[in-house]
């Protein structure tokens, strides 16, 4: 099982749709979030005057699918304003969102911001959740730093990973690979579960891990969408996951899961890989049994529950 970790939030005005702080005890970092409506509040804060990373969160111009960019600066203040320019050269008129990262000891170098925004960016594409609008000469890691610098970099990269998730920004939130029989973060074992459609030749594996529906690598979905207008969403998603290179294409005219993906439901998942509307809950059936995910959820409550 996993030692617990505390993490410091605050409602800098009393709301949460507002600005919000995030530390951590025995960590120099700081983090900030706020929505782009607030972002003239957020530059009259201290943090805003010192050099440090930040990630602009929104969505494409379709506004089917969220985009994040990662950057840093000098002056978080100067950068932001000429991300909120409708003009601004860099493209990044898309966003409504911001997370602000600094140091409270102001030890942030030049070469500190490029080496942990080099980091960030490759471990974003590793984790394939939120597309980059990054440009690709910007994705070659920074290696340019003291050995003991990178070292306490590293630390602070770690910090940065717990703390984004809480915000609610999990962009860089790894896939967790845990095996059947393994324990998961949470303290609770993750049994393998199995969905079959024989007549399409589908099969796929799946643990459930740290609140996600974990899709393992090589798992089979089909090619294409039967329904025309039912599920809209989990359509998109099975078009993006093929756009991302998630899924793709087999030789027996399915597709294949080319890395393990988490899904927010048992149902979510259930429906990319059959191609329309599902519930995951009764499909879904654990390793070796004929009990569905819903019938091993309700056994796992009634293990806990005082009896009636």
């Amino acid at each position: 099982m996993s030692n617990g970790k505390s993490i410091k939030l605050f409602l800098a005005d009393g709301s949460p749709g507002g600005i919000i702080t995030a530390e951590i005890m025995n960590w120099t970092g700081h983090v900030l979030a706020a929505p782009r409506s607030r972002l003239a509040d957020l530059l009259q804060r201290p943090e805003a005057t010192r050099p440090g990373l930040y990630v602009l969160l929104g969505e494409k111009l379709d506004g089917d699918e969220p985009l994040a960019y990662i950057g840093e600066t000098e002056s978080i203040a100067e950068r932001l304003t000429q991300h909120a320019r409708p003009e601004d050269k860099g493209g990044k008129d898309f966003w409504n969102r911001a997370f602000v990262i600094t140091s409270k000891d102001a030890n942030l170098t030049k070469g500190h911001l490029r080496f942990v925004e080099s980091r960030l960016i490759s471990i974003a594409q590793a984790a394939n959740r939120i597309t980059l609008a990054n440009s690709k000469g910007m994705q070659t890691e920074y290696g340019m730093l003291p050995e003991a610098d990178q070292a306490d970099m590293l630390y602070f990269i770690e910090q940065i990973k717990l703390v984004l998730p809480v915000l609610g920004l999990d962009l860089l939130r790894a896939v967790a690979a845990v095996t059947q029989g393994e324990w998961g973060t949470s303290g609770n074992p993750s049994p393998l579960f199995m969905l079959s459609a024989p007549k399409l030749g589908i099969t796929a594996q799946a643990n459930e891990v740290d609140g996600e529906f974990v899709v393992r690598k090589g798992s089979k979905a089909k090619a294409s969408w039967t329904e025309a207008k039912w599920n809209e969403g989990y359509r998109k998603l099975h078009q993006q996951l093929q756009e991302h290179g998630v899924l793709v294409p087999g030789v027996d005219s399915l597709l294949y899961f080319a890395s393990d993906y988490a899904f927010a439901s048992p149902s979510a998942a259930s429906a990319v890989i059959l191609g329309r509307s599902d519930n995951g809950r009764k499909s879904w059936k654990l390793a070796d049994s004929q009990q569905s995910y819903g019938e091993w959820q309700a056994e796992a409550l009634a293990n806990v529950l005082p009896a009636n």
